[in-house]
């Protein structure tokens, strides 16, 4: 049973991306009329409880306080969770409609380019890590005390994340730049420049000076030469 659990849960990780992706690039994409700000307070609220969760349940005192979780799955109840509300914020999302933008002809290919640039830097940022792992299936390893290796190579040489620079890039390299695409955009983004300093505190605790040694290294954290 545990097993069937653990990669019931990878599946519903991969189905949440696969949905995220389809609604971001496609149904945000159709041309909605502006309802104004009020809506804009509901996302905010569906994206800060999908952030509270991703963030606080990531951290180590809040892993070890899940005793009644086994610990077999305790990293798939947490991908279990994620993608559940990750879903959640995309069912209950209120449209905000308007259109700031619309890029057409030649500079609508470099948009595309741009936007596959971000992608790119996704799949670099991520290829280092174990699929199974990250989709919960396999029990994460630092759990047992011993961390990957810490990632350092590709574009982790540029910037300390590189996933969330990826991800940036992707969201705001929009053509058709929508009020519902630009709110997604930024609460997201937002929300990830904020969990940065925790994420880095829980490096520091698992990698101690090496990981010190690397933020010397490389200075800049998400946007080359800005943060």
């Amino acid at each position: 049973m545990t097993r069937f659990l653990a990669w019931l849960g990878g599946a519903i990780f991969v189905a949440s991306l696969a949905f995220t992706a389809w609604w971001f690039f496609v149904e945000l994409g159709r041309p909605v009329s502006y309802r104004g700000v009020a809506p804009l307070v509901v996302d905010a609220l569906l994206v800060t409880l999908f952030a509270s969760h991703h963030s606080l349940f990531a951290r180590e005192r809040v892993k070890r306080a899940l005793i009644i979780v086994p610990s077999s799955l305790l990293r798939s109840s947490y991908v279990w969770v994620a993608s559940l509300l990750l879903i959640a914020v995309i069912a209950l999302w209120q449209p905000i409609g308007g259109t700031l933008y619309v890029v057409s002809g030649p500079a609508a290919a470099a948009n595309a380019l741009l936007q596959a640039a971000g992608v790119w830097v996704i799949a670099r940022a991520v290829s280092g890590l174990d699929p199974l792992e990250l989709a919960g299936i396999r029990q994460a390893s630092g759990t047992s005390g011993r961390p990957e290796p810490l990632q350092i190579s590709g574009p982790y040489r540029v910037v300390r994340h590189p996933l969330y620079l990826g991800w940036m890039i992707a969201l705001f390299g929009a053509a058709r730049m929508t009020g519902d695409r630009l709110a997604f955009a930024a609460l997201t983004s937002i929300y990830l420049v904020i969990a940065i300093p925790w994420e880095e505190g829980s490096l520091r605790q698992s990698y101690g000076a090496d990981y010190d040694r690397y933020a010397t290294r490389v200075r800049w954290r998400v946007l080359p030469y800005i943060y």
